[in-house]
This record gives C-alpha cells, structure tokens and sequence, in this order.
C-alpha cells in the first residue's frame, strides 16, 4: 500500500488491523522493568568529537564527550557509553560502557582509559530491544578493515531487505538491536562498490541507507574518522559544533580557529564544553570529520513526492528548550504554541501557570497573548522518587501528588488555567488539579500545548499503545470532568505546525515538514512491515 495515495482514514484502519495480527514486539517498545507509566519517554542520544591540528591533542576528548553526553541525559537514562581511538591504529578502541546514569558510570579512573584524539558516545532508552547490557551502545564490531564504532538514534522502519541482505551474507545477529543490525550491515561491503584502495565507507554508508530509509541519527567512527549521518526523511535530529578557544566568549565562531569538533543529537550541551553551533544536518547527508574538519560526502535523497518528515514531538516534548533547531531555539517555538493555544482556546481567569517545568515556555505564551499574570502555583520535590515505582494506579497517583506542593498564597480563591506540554495516559494530572482544589484554587482549567495523542510511534519514540492513550477513551470534555477540571482543550494540530514555524530559519518549502504521526496516524514510510524472523 503506497502511503503517499492513501487517506489518512485508511491509513488508520490498516494500521488497527496490523496491531491486531501482526506480534506486538516488532511493533511496541519493549518497557523495561520499572518503566515511567505515565508519560512519554524518550529515545536516545548521540554524541561525537574530534580534535583538530597536531595529535595527540591538549583536549581531553573522553571528558567532552561525557560532558555532551550529560547535556542530553534527558534523552535516555537507561545505559551509556563511550568509546575512542587515538587516530593511530584501527585495531582496537578504548571502550567503557553500562547500565545507569552518566554520573554513575564514569568517573576519574574510567575517564583515564578513555584517552584519544576522537571518539563517540551514546545515552540509550530502549525501544526495538529490552533494557540490557548486550544492547548498550555505541556498539563495536571488528571487521576486517579494524575496528568500527556505532551510536545510533531512532528506530529502523522497513528494514526488512536489510536484515535479509545481512542473514544471506552468513552474518549471525545476536541482539534485537536496530543498532546491531546497521553495524553488521556497514561490515560487508556492498557487491557494487570496489574497494580496492580500502573500506569506501561512504559508499557503504549510502547502501545502508537506501535499504533503511528512516528512522535514524549516527554516528560511526573507524580508525581516525567520525562519520555523522541523518536519515532521508530527517525524522530525528543531529547537528554540528565547532569547539573554538576558550577566550572567545561571545565572539562570532566563524572567525575563531576550530580546536575540533562536535557532533550531537541536539546543540544544548555546545557552550558547558566550549563550542558553538555551527548548523544541523541536512536529510540524508553524510558528513565526514578529520582533523582537519568537516565535509559532505554525500547526500541521500528521499523520493520526490515524499516530504522532510522531523519529529514534531521534539518541539513539543523531548528537546531541551536550549536546544536549536531549524534555526529557532525550542524554548520560543514553545513559547509560540502557548500563544497559539491562547489564541484557539481563550477563558477569563485570573492567573496562568504550568506544570513545572514541561509546560512553562507554553504557559508564559499564553499569559502574553492573553493579557494575564503568569504565577507559580506548584512547587516541584525533587527529591521524590519516580512515579513509575508505585505498585498500584492509586498509590502512583498518590506519589504524583506528592511531587508537587501547592503556593497556597498564589491559588486561593483564583481562577487558575494550568498548561501542560502533552497528556499521554492521564494518570498525572488528576491528582495535580485536585492539590489546586485543596489549596483553595476556585476554579482549574487545563488547557494542552499539543495535539491529543493518537497513534503509537514506530520511529524510537516510546509511545504507548492505542488502547493506553487517554486521548482514545475520552474527549475533551470527557476528560476535564474525568480529571477534575473546569475545562480542557488542547491545540490543534494546525495550530501545533503553524506554531513551529513561526521563528524557525526561512528555507524551501520543499525542504520542511514535520511527522505527525503520532496525533494523525499518518506515517511518513508507511507502517511497518512484519518481520520474517
């Protein structure tokens, strides 16, 4: 079925039907155990650097990747890793990884191992395979050109010819992983492509990606070369920095010398290590770093009545809002659906606020574009545990509340509109509104900067099945009076996609456009197929 000539509608049928006949590990994230059961989790994080000029560089290249890696500690929590290579050999890499947090897993005595001139790094959620040491990345494969390095962000769709292309070539596969898969793929040199002055990785790279062409962001590293690649669709983000001297402050690092550079799932980390943002990467580019800096390589390109698909989700959700993306920083692009809701949903109150601290860019659009103070009415403990731990709905329910405690000065007797990034099983926001009531609030009105969650993701986003999505049971309406509330409405989609492109980069219109999957079920390399093994 050609996704591109078909309706949404039928799009959605076809996918209800899939979920009902085809195994459900192909189609939904694993959850490892003790997973968040009450909202979105995000996919992974990827990292590289590379030092320019003479080696062995003055830079401690582990200490910068470790540091990118903190920066996006919010997009996996589960395991990570790093590995380097001095540049000199392509025999062996200087590798260290694990389940836990960055800060549990490396320290002095680890980072002392992890010497080199480049290297690269990975934070992992599990999506296409379980929470387990075998799966931690990034994953290295001797082959016989030496040693190849792979961190990976997204989730292969349609990638069957290339797990048949891989299994035909005698190559055993002992993980789930999409990771694992890729690697192997990038070991065996395509029949079409000679190799007699060695490994054409770039070459190998394109193959790759003509058999897989979404969902993914990588990097790979042999030997004294990084290479970052984006997916066709650009469904999943990267970019690239440039570490300049540490005197440079605020000058413009176009004019500075590079001391390396940097590539990453997203530029929020760039200044704590010393670089700046350079630009992200087109889809399907390839990008190669040397020592002696950056360049394309190639450029894969998607068909041509398939537009950019970038994960809207990353506006609404996963990205830091430091983060920049399409030339705007995702704090304004937020700041804009708060504006965008305010305009589409309005009410009289007295006060706006937010749930901390996913909903406040959101919540100050909105109190600008409606003419009302905004005010703090919740007060985050960060020291309570986790949700997810509670053994039972109502006990979890219990801990959410006891996340937060209520500004009883700041609600009491106030007509509150409380804006929230998303609502993904409505397990939270119950308990929230009735803290409000408690502390005196005289009415709650909830208003959404998104869309209502619709569809499960196929693309690295752990997105729970349809029949947990809260927006499936219940409309608005339904909802409100479910959670306690005076009110709910959530922004359109429209009004999600015209909010997001109000700052972004001006740029062809034939070269922009979002997923939006997960709100429409309209998915943009069609639904995925069922696998033969």
């Amino acid at each position: 079925m050609n996704p591109s000539t078909t309706s949404p509608k039928s799009v959605r049928n076809d996918q209800l039907q899939r979920e009902k006949v085809f195994p459900q590990k192909n189609y939904k994230q694993i959850q490892p155990e003790g997973e968040n059961v009450t909202g979105l989790t995000c996919e992974c994080g990827v990292f590289g650097a590379i030092a320019c000029g003479e080696w062995p560089t003055q830079i401690d290249i582990g200490q910068v990747v470790c540091l990118g890696l903190v920066a996006l500690q919010h997009r996996g929590q589960e395991s990570a890793g790093i590995v380097t290579s001095t540049g000199k050999t392509s025999k062996n890499f200087s590798v260290h990884k694990g389940m836990g947090m960055i800060n549990n897993l490396f320290n002095d005595d680890t980072m002392k191992k992890l010497k080199g001139n480049l290297g690269i790094g990975h934070n992992r959620y599990s999506t296409s395979a379980a929470s387990e040491m075998v799966n931690c990345q990034p994953f290295v494969v001797h082959t016989a050109h030496g040693a190849l390095a792979i961190a990976h962000n997204g989730e292969l769709v349609n990638c069957e010819s290339l797990r048949k292309e891989v299994l035909e070539r005698g190559v055993g596969l002992s993980t789930h992983s999409d990771s694992e898969l890729i690697a192997q793929s990038l070991c065996c040199a395509p029949l079409d492509i000679s190799e007699h002055d060695g490994p054409n990785w770039p070459a190998r790279i394109r193959h790759f990606m003509t058999l897989a062409p979404l969902s993914y962001s990588l990097v790979v590293m042999h030997k004294d070369k990084i290479y970052a690649v984006r997916d066709t669709y650009g469904n999943r983000p990267l970019c690239i920095g440039k570490i300049v001297p540490i005197g440079l402050g605020a000058g413009k690092p176009d004019v500075a010398p590079a001391e390396g550079y940097v590539v990453s799932s997203e530029s929020c980390g760039f200044l704590s290590i010393g670089a700046r943002y350079v630009r992200e990467l087109e889809p399907g580019e390839i990008v190669e770093f040397t020592r002696n800096g950056f360049r394309t390589v190639d450029i894969v390109e998607r068909p041509d009545y398939k537009r950019m698909a970038f994960c809207i989700f990353e506006y609404v959700y996963f990205a830091r809002a430091d983060s920049i993306f399409e030339g705007q920083m995702v704090y304004s692009a937020r700041l804009q659906c708060g504006r965008e809701l305010a305009r589409e949903s309005p009410l009289d109150a007295d006060i706006v606020s937010s749930v901390p601290e996913s909903g406040t860019a959101a919540a100050h659009g909105f109190a600008r574009e409606s003419n009302l103070p905004f005010a703090e009415v919740l007060c985050k403990n960060r020291y309570v545990g986790r949700t997810f731990i509670q053994p039972s709905t109502r006990l979890r329910q219990l801990g959410v509340a006891k996340k937060f405690g209520a500004l009883a000065e700041n609600v009491e007797g106030k007509r509150i509109v409380l804006i929230d990034d998303s609502i993904v099983r409505g397990n939270t926001i119950g308990p929230i509104i009735k803290l409000l009531r408690d502390a005196g609030a005289k009415e709650v009105h909830i208003r959404i900067a998104s869309p209502p969650l619709l569809y499960p993701c196929y693309m690295g986003i752990n997105i729970p099945t349809r029949e947990e999505l809260i927006g499936n049971k219940l409309n608005p309406e339904q909802l409100a009076k479910h959670v306690g509330a005076d009110s709910l409405a959530y922004l359109s989609v429209e009004g999600l996609v015209k909010a997001v492109q109000v700052n972004k980069a001006q740029c062809n219109p034939s070269k922009s456009g979002y997923c939006t999957a997960c709100l429409t079920g309209d998915y943009p390399g069609g639904l995925p197929e069922d696998l033969s093994w």
